[in-house]
């Protein structure tokens, strides 16, 4: 396996992030439970984006000394781009976050709990996938065309379903729950569990929980295909990854009051999904240059963003 990652590289990505996350936690348990203000989301958002520039400028900088600039150029470049699709990415997992504590009621107080479990958990996750996913396209490199297929009709499938509310009813895992747990009708504080008469309940911050975790996996399997059509070196694969999840907490408050505004936006992201995947399917056959594949999902991004802006959706008739 192929990586430009060594000990001093590794170390250095831990410390960045255990420090980076300490400092989240201490901070939000500094503030107490509480509803995240706009102002606030924004000033996280615009942290963890700057944190992401920065460790990349660090890296372009180390591999320019060690390695030279042709090397250090495409890093930087692979970085910045699995950055940015793992980053539009997570906005539609932030959709169907808020989707889900609306569904729930979840108390603004303890959505932030909600969100660091749903972080911590999508980071240990992605790692364990992403590490598999190199091991396996080391060995097995028609894989690569099984992801494409994987992307491509993932995209069609998010093109066609833009627009329409999923149906949390009808969610198979909510349903189990609902039929082998039993779930209190209220919440109380954090807990995730509360004895009632010698009797074990879960409170619907538990199902919530285990909600956003399926989600995490879901999306997980969405969005790490598609890092990998960019470079398939295990540390910018995790490291970008990373770092987009990093900012999931903020962007969800950045966005929760918004979501609407960007009701184009799934139709952007599934054609990026098309366009990776097409670009997977195609590798040995044609070699896009990596700003190509960054200007084209900045570009379709940005276009997504524009035209939602421009033309508002249209009022929902109750």
């Amino acid at each position: 396996m192929q990586t430009i990652g060594n000990i001093w590289l590794w170390s250095g990505f831990a410390i960045v992030v255990i420090v980076a996350l300490l400092a989240d936690l201490v901070l939000m348990r500094h503030g107490g439970p509480h509803k995240v203000t706009f102002k606030e989301a924004l000033w996280w958002s615009v942290g963890w984006i700057a944190l992401a520039l920065v460790f990349n400028a660090g890296l372009w900088w180390y591999l320019h000394e060690t390695a030279g600039s042709v090397l250090a150029n495409r890093i930087g470049l692979e970085f910045l781009t699995g950055y940015l699709v793992e980053k539009s990415l997570a906005v539609d997992n932030i959709f169907v976050f808020l989707m889900v504590m609306t569904y729930f009621a979840v108390p603004e107080e303890q959505r932030q709990r909600v969100l660091v479990i749903g972080v911590l958990g999508a980071i240990v996750l992605r790692a364990i996938m992403i590490f598999a996913g190199a091991v396996l396209l080391t060995k097995f490199h028609w894989l690569l065309y099984v992801f494409g297929a994987f992307l491509l009709l993932t995209g069609i499938k998010m093109w066609f379903s833009a627009g329409k509310e999923p149906d949390l009813e009808a969610n198979p895992v909510l349903r189990w729950m609902r039929g082998h747990l039993r779930i209190s009708p209220q919440y109380d504080g954090n807990r995730l569990t509360v004895q009632k008469q010698g009797v074990r309940w879960f409170t619907p911050l538990f199902v919530v929980l285990i909600l956003i975790a399926v989600t995490d996996v879901i999306f997980a399997v969405d969005s790490i295909p598609a890092i990998f059509a960019i470079t398939t070196d295990p540390f910018i694969v995790l490291t970008s990854n990373v770092f987009a999840v990093l900012g999931l907490r903020a962007m969800f408050f950045l966005l929760a009051g918004m979501a609407d505004r960007f009701h184009l936006l799934p139709y952007g992201l599934a054609v990026v999904l098309v366009f990776i995947g097409v670009k997977m399917l195609a590798i040995d056959l044609v070699k896009l240059p990596v700003w190509v594949s960054l200007a084209a999902v900045a570009l379709i991004i940005g276009t997504t963003v524009v035209l939602s802006l421009v033309r508002p959706a249209k009022p929902k008739l109750s």
